[in-house]
């Protein structure tokens, strides 16, 4: 059911950039790496299914997420869909002013950093109540900081990052869907100016 999908998606239409600033948006493309129905994505959001369904919706006709099968539950039958891309990146083709790209890419990044902030607080309170049965949770944090002077240095920097992050990632990951599945989240953001 599960289709191969590229790495990288270039957003070249302003609908399709539009659809993307949406932070829920976003964070339902990140989680369709592999098919998921609406009632699923609801379930992982805690969000009804009406509104991923319509968002779901949202995104196919942007071209950015589209159907990839059906499954029966019970006596319904689920709409599957899958992200087109693993990631997106706007487009220099798209014609907007470079200051312009700039403030819509950091939008779009800071409206997923803030969803996944929450994602992470309602899954740290869940793991919280294992720790309480006794269960082991294992889990790691890192906190850096790196002083990047420029636009370019910045922009190579987290290519690299998102490159070594992958490498990481495919050397350890199991083959069999079995295995304990561990979230990794990772951000890169300027630390924020104290005071006003």
């Amino acid at each position: 059911m599960s289709e191969r999908i590229a790495e990288t998606y270039y957003v070249e239409t302003a609908e399709q950039a539009m659809t993307l600033l949406h932070p829920l948006r976003a964070e339902i493309l990140s989680r369709l790496t592999e098919p998921a129905s609406a009632s699923e994505l609801a379930r992982e959001l805690q969000e009804t299914p009406q509104r991923i369904n319509y968002h779901l919706k949202t995104l196919e006709k942007a071209g950015l997420a589209k159907r990839v099968g059906t499954r029966q539950v019970r006596n319904l039958v689920e709409v599957l869909y899958q992200a087109v891309a693993k990631t997106f990146v706007l487009s220099e083709s798209l014609g907007l002013a470079p200051e312009v790209m700039q403030r819509l890419q950091d939008q779009s990044a800071l409206a997923h950093l803030v969803a996944s902030a929450e994602r992470i607080k309602r899954d740290v309170l869940l793991l919280l109540e294992q720790t309480e049965q006794q269960e082991e949770v294992p889990s790691a944090v890192l906190q850096t900081q790196i002083h990047l002077p420029d636009r370019d240095t910045r922009q190579a920097f987290v290519e690299e990052y998102v490159s070594l992050v992958q490498r990481l990632a495919e050397k350890y990951q199991a083959r069999d869907t079995a295995s304990a599945a561990y979230r990794a989240v990772l951000a890169v953001y300027p630390e924020p100016r104290q005071g006003g």
